[in-house]
């Protein structure tokens, strides 16, 4: 199991009843529909290059609003904030021959966390492909440390 995490830059502001929070409400509803927020998600997977896209095969991509608190719990989180995405599976790398006949693997992206952090739609656009990508490549079986890794030299080309 592998995980983007970042701080968000702000408190949350959401309004809904936070199970992490015990109940208490905190903030306002997300600010795009869920359709909306898959369709920022799917032109995410577009952009995936062709030799990768190519070889996703059994890999379902979901959205969701929050992690559980089982996964805060078992990830060591202090805030369910503080993830964007998370892959579920075996990656490529370390499947051998008994590997077949198995559930899809699994790529979650959390709508709330990522729009908590960011301000305006295009800033939301960017992270959300960002951690596409991200959870993707560990499909791939690159490690946290090698995809902050390209993030940063790809930051460093964009600007």
């Amino acid at each position: 199991m592998a995980l983007r995490t970042k701080t968000p830059r702000r408190p949350p502001a959401h309004h809904f009843q936070d199970p992490f929070l015990s109940g208490r409400t905190i903030g306002r509803e997300p600010r795009l529909d869920r359709a909306a927020f898959e369709k920022l998600v799917e032109e995410a997977l577009q952009t995936i290059p062709r030799q990768f896209k190519d070889r996703l095969e059994n890999i379902a991509v979901i959205v969701e609003d929050l992690p559980s608190p089982e996964t805060i719990r078992d990830l060591g989180l202090r805030s369910p904030y503080q993830l964007f995405g998370l892959y579920h599976g075996v990656p490529l790398d370390k499947r051998g021959s008994y590997y077949g006949n198995v559930p899809p693997d699994v790529v979650i992206i959390y709508q709330l966390p990522i729009e908590n952090a960011f301000a305006s739609e295009e800033e939301i656009r960017e992270q959300v492909r960002e951690t596409v990508i991200h959870e993707v490549g560990h499909f791939f079986g690159f490690s946290d440390a090698e995809l902050r890794r390209i993030e940063r030299e790809n930051r460093k080309k964009k600007g």
